[in-house]
């Protein structure tokens, strides 16, 4: 069985606290999971202000399923959050 994982670094210009970043984090990975019933939480740089990593993981019996929705989470993000600058995507399929 195939599983997808897809790593997202974001820029968060003008986040001046964590708790800051927190509020802007919290509504995309509440959406996200909501409409691609993917697994996704921030794993990585926690102390940094205006970066975020989020990792999105989705299970499927096909690859190109799990491709396609990965791919949908990036231009969703991309399309719904244009001051959340992407500056790094990696896609792996396991």
């Amino acid at each position: 069985m195939p599983v997808g994982i897809l790593v997202i670094q974001l820029a968060l210009p003008g986040c001046t606290s964590l708790k800051d970043k927190r509020r802007r984090i919290a509504p995309i990975l509440h959406q996200i999971h909501k409409k691609y019933n993917v697994s996704i939480s921030e794993t990585a740089l926690q102390d940094v202000w205006q970066n975020a990593c989020l990792s999105c993981a989705i299970v499927s019996n096909e690859k190109v399923h799990i491709e396609q929705s990965l791919q949908n989470v990036i231009k969703y993000l991309e399309l719904h959050w244009p001051d959340e600058t992407i500056l790094r995507n990696d896609i792996e399929i396991l």
